[in-house]
């Protein structure tokens, strides 16, 4: 495998871009991590006391340092007037610009899309809100809000019993529509010379996820049932208890189940006629998998997934996310990053794609507060004599 060094940054895709990332917490910040591993210039834009995230707790206290590899950082007061020349340089230097305040808070800041496009009509500005422009578009939003009123926390929770999924899923899902419809208006302005406001939102990104089960009520008249209680498609695509463990098994063609019934001895399943097909294996499953089950808890973890093997079958045991920091698959395709931030070191997720067989690397860890921006005071034109006074006065602060 592959992978990018500080000698070939400019191989990556997006090298050159030059993107202002005025995120908080976990969608903007994700759209501008994609770019940055993809080789864009993302300057950090945070508050003078740092971003928020650096200091969270509990379930927050891995947001910046997983959110932040490959980025630099400015501190600019953006309520200081004083500030003011400096963004607005700041703004004829990028291609991009990624923000995700509450509803109107850039334009009540002087910063908003139509203020930005009259300094640089060639600016690309995506707006990441809770929702898309509509009766809700005034309404604050948070990931787990719209988990529940979009019917994603209700198909994941048992029946009765809504649950979120297990991870900043639609925050993410978000992010990454915005760096799709940022990459599209892109390739647009290479032909019209401008550039385009883009929007994503977070409502709409659930009702995307959750629209395959809209579509099954629609077109397959198949009610609309939480997961943990739908009506099973296939024979056996189930959780499974074997004597040490959990391990999820699934069987989705008549191939696999017959190298199923070979590899774990059960041919007079296979010669059952009433298992003839997947459609009348998913019929006798009231009986069916209480038969194989019986199977499954005589073996242990490493019989049964040995067993999957040699079937050729679908099989994944149950795992926490600490596990994955052992994956033998994870460590040998350099899928886990080394990231620091301050005195800690944690191994975390690359991008889950290659391109050309490169997988993006961390090329800058996550820094500490305004660590450039001395360096980009200056490249967005300021002489030092504006540079000092701007710290002086606490309009920027960091590195000087």
């Amino acid at each position: 495998m592959k992978h990018n060094t500080e000698n070939d940054n400019a191989r990556l895709p997006l090298a050159g871009l030059k993107v202002l990332d005025f995120g908080h917490t976990v969608m903007a910040p994700t759209c501008g991590l994609i770019l940055a591993d993809l080789g864009a210039e993302v300057v950090r834009i945070e508050r003078v006391e740092g971003d928020p995230t650096r200091s969270l707790k509990g379930f927050g206290s891995g947001f910046f340092g997983y959110l932040n590899r490959n980025k630099e950082s400015v501190a600019i007061d953006l309520k200081n007037p004083l500030s003011r020349p400096a963004l607005e340089r700041a703004l004829r230097w990028a291609d991009v610009v990624i923000e995700n305040f509450g509803p109107e808070v850039m334009e009540r800041l002087g910063y908003g899309y139509a203020q930005a496009s009259a300094i640089n009509p060639r600016l690309v500005y995506c707006s990441l809100k809770g929702f898309l422009p509509g009766p809700y578009q005034a309404r604050p939003a948070l990931d787990e809000v719209v988990q529940m009123m979009g019917g994603l926390a209700y198909m994941t929770g048992p029946a009765g019993q809504p649950i979120r999924a297990g991870a900043s899923i639609v925050d993410m899902t978000g992010g990454m529509f915005g760096v799709i419809g940022i990459t599209a208006a892109l390739r647009a302005r290479e032909t019209t010379g401008r550039g385009a406001f883009i929007t994503s939102a977070l409502y709409e990104t659930t009702a995307f996820l959750v629209g395959q089960h809209m579509a099954m009520a629609q077109f397959g008249d198949t009610p609309v049932v939480p997961m943990p209680a739908r009506t099973q498609a296939w024979c056996l695509y189930d959780l499974c208890q074997c004597g040490d463990g959990q391990m999820f098994i699934g069987i989705t063609s008549d191939a696999q189940w017959k190298r199923f019934c070979i590899a774990f001895g059960l041919e007079e399943l296979l010669d059952d006629p009433r298992l003839a097909d997947n459609t009348s294996r998913t019929r006798e499953r009231p009986w069916l998998l209480p038969r194989l089950n019986e199977t499954f808890v005589k073996l242990s973890m490493a019989t049964l997934e040995a067993l999957c093997k040699k079937a050729e079958i679908p099989f994944g045991p149950v795992r926490t996310p600490l596990d994955l920091l052992d994956d033998e698959h994870l460590r040998a395709n350099g899928s886990l990053l080394e990231v620091t931030v301050g005195d800690r070191s944690a191994s975390l997720p690359a991008m889950p794609f290659r391109i050309d067989g490169h997988s993006p690397a961390v090329r800058l860890q996550p820094q500490d507060v305004g660590a450039q921006t001395a360096k980009y005071l200056r490249a967005w034109g300021l002489t030092e004599a504006e540079a000092n006074d701007l710290f002086s006065r606490n309009a920027v602060a960091g590195a000087r």
